[in-house]
């Protein structure tokens, strides 16, 4: 019996110690360095007004109901550093400008993508972390900085899950949340910033409750998805389970637990020039309509959704569902998109093209590459439509994690009460068309999503006044909310891909020299986390730095299969013949070049 309670100590002592370094990494998070860089440049891939419309427009997240005040407040665990300071946030990945001050737009100071808004029934004003977060990118050189708008991020945004890297801002956020509320001088201090005049006793309290209901949000979601292992592949810079989180939290949190799912297949943030352009989007070709594609955006970041109403009984008719989502802003995002162009690789600050190796390039990018990146293009309804190749993954050979679980995973909607007929007077199209009807309680994510953003939207509509007239321009050119679930990958086109690494839908293979390259040429484990450009070889360097995220291939989700030139037979990942050095050299210096000005100086 001694023997057995020593035994049982020192597990208890063990597992506490285990706790205790969970805990002081998420205090204490290991964030790579934040050097400045002398200059951010900005190209002219739009206005200066688009740009900040793009940046600090909201689109209707609320972050767990943080209030912008709360946030512009808050302090480290074990300082009184603010903790939305440029250069800290800038240590996440986040993208600020050492020259940047406070503005009307951005009157917090705050990263690309940090907005605020208020709702129509509300005086707050809350966080809002907008497209432009996760769909702007960065390519360091010699200590300048080319801005890439529409491009890749590199932060580490969604994870609240303690690790024993500790990070992630969602982690930083919920420790500086939690030393703010339990520490009693350390909330004082944020209460009189918050409060400023209106400080009293009163006040405090009424702060303190408020605080409280936001904190038990981060603190439930954090402590949900731990306990359920929802997350077991570690996302890293610049990458989240797009489909996987959005289910989660639709399905799981607001509808029945039985509906959580297993998200282990991360993916990069797609690049945005072009998309108000292709036939389908998302990396498997699943969604259609914009606006539809940018509410189930919107929601799996944070925007509110209620299913039930106060006594938990379903929403039904036109009371389905009201959200936080502004259709509005959305638009004017979407539209002032449809003005971006690709970047253009700047001589100045990468060096100069070869333009007769690059022209070397252009033929061999014809035989190579041209048949799958090189779509045809229709008008249809008063836009020039890509029509994109979608590639099967027993072909392609990239990891297959995202498409199966997208093709794979059900859930259970039948505690919404849908009727099949108010159904199929939505707007929504499932391709192909089903022969049977539909299970309720065996419905795909897609299909889910499709109905209930269908929902979401005409609610939204009437909430903002939109007009018959008007919904077709709203929706996207008057496009349905279209859905299909191919176990395939889309091919897109490549201007400006050279801007934004790392490569494949999962970020897998950090330049698109080894892009080109056999697997067995490629790197099985690199560091990530760095804005540090290599303009030869076209990606991210990922040599070691202080506090680098160390990706491993090897893992579920993070395989950097496919997309392989190599001599052989077709087919299971061999997409053409294996290319010589020079050759694949050849093609980096087209692909610097491709789509923009430069290409037509080329002999």
């Amino acid at each position: 019996m001694r023997i057995f309670s020593r035994v049982l100590l020192l597990i208890l002592l063990a597992l506490g110690l285990l706790l205790g370094v969970v805990i002081y990494y998420t205090l204490n998070p290991k964030l790579p360095d934040y050097v400045p860089v002398e200059q951010v440049h900005y190209q002219e891939q739009w206005s200066e007004a688009d740009r900040q419309t793009y940046y600090f427009t909201p689109q209707g997240t609320q972050v767990k109901g943080l209030h912008y005040d709360w946030f512009t407040a808050l302090e480290l665990p074990f300082s009184n550093q603010r903790f939305a300071t440029p250069d800290y946030l800038a240590r996440f990945g986040f993208l600020v400008d050492p020259k940047q001050v406070p503005s009307a737009q951005n009157p917090g100071n705050l990263p690309v993508g940090f907005a605020r808004h208020q709702n129509a029934d509300s005086k707050v004003q809350y966080l809002d972390i907008t497209c432009a977060a996760c769909h702007t990118g960065e390519l360091h050189f010699k200590n300048q900085a080319l801005r890439i708008d529409g491009g890749s991020a590199q932060h580490v945004l969604p994870s609240s899950v303690p690790t024993l890297r500790g990070g992630s801002f969602g982690q930083a956020l919920v420790a500086s949340l939690a030393a703010t509320y339990y520490l009693p001088w350390k909330f004082d201090r944020f209460a009189h910033n918050v409060l400023g005049h209106d400080y009293d006793d009163h006040n405090k309290q009424q702060l303190r409750q408020d605080f409280k209901q936001s904190l038990n949000q981060f603190l439930k979601v954090a402590w949900n998805d731990t306990h359920r292992g929802l997350y077991p592949t570690e996302e890293g810079p610049g990458r989240t389970d797009a489909f996987g989180r959005i289910a989660n939290a639709s399905f799981g949190d607001a509808i029945s637990p039985a509906n959580y799912r297993v998200a282990n297949a991360p993916v990069d943030y797609p690049h945005l020039w072009d998309i108000w352009t292709f036939d389908w989007v998302q990396w498997n070709g699943s969604a259609q309509q914009p606006m539809a594609r940018n509410i189930g955006e919107a929601l799996g970041v944070g925007a509110t959704l209620a299913f039930f109403d106060a006594a938990g009984q379903p929403l039904q008719g036109d009371a389905r569902y009201p959200s936080s989502v502004r259709v509005r802003d959305l638009n004017r995002i979407e539209e002032t998109l449809q003005r971006l162009k690709p970047p253009t690789w700047p001589q100045d600050l990468f060096g100069a093209i070869d333009k007769p190796l690059a022209a070397q390039g252009r033929a061999l990018f014809a035989e190579n590459c041209a048949g799958c990146h090189v779509p045809t293009v229709t008008q249809e309804n008063g836009r020039p439509v890509q029509q994109l190749k979608m590639l099967p993954v027993d072909y392609i050979g990239t990891d297959p994690g995202t498409a199966n679980n997208i093709a794979d995973q059900r859930y259970d909607l039948s505690a919404l009460q849908w009727d099949p007929a108010e159904l199929a007077r939505l707007n929504v199209e499932l391709h192909p068309t089903p022969t049977a009807p539909l299970d309720l309680h065996n419905l795909s994510v897609a299909q889910g999503l499709a109905y209930v953003t269908a929902f979401v939207e005409a609610h939204a509509y009437r909430a903002a006044g939109v007009t018959p007239a008007e919904r077709p321009s709203l929706d996207g050119f008057g496009l349905p909310i279209g859905v299909r679930e191919l176990r395939a990958y889309k091919a897109r086109p490549l201007a400006g891909v050279w801007a934004t690494p790392p490569f494949l839908h999962n970020g897998s293979v950090p330049t698109i020299y080894q892009l080109l390259s056999p697997q067995d040429e490629r790197s099985t484990t690199f560091y990530k986390g760095t804005f540090n450009y290599d303009p030869r070889h076209l990606g991210f360097e990922t040599a070691a730095f202080n506090n680098a995220f160390l990706f491993d291939t090897k893992i579920t989700g993070n395989h950097n299969s496919g997309h392989e030139f190599r001599d052989g037979k077709r087919g299971n990942g061999v997409i053409g013949r294996g290319l010589l050095p020079q050759e694949r050299w050849a093609l980096l210096e087209y692909l610097k070049v491709l789509g923009g000005p430069l290409e037509q100086t080329l002999p």
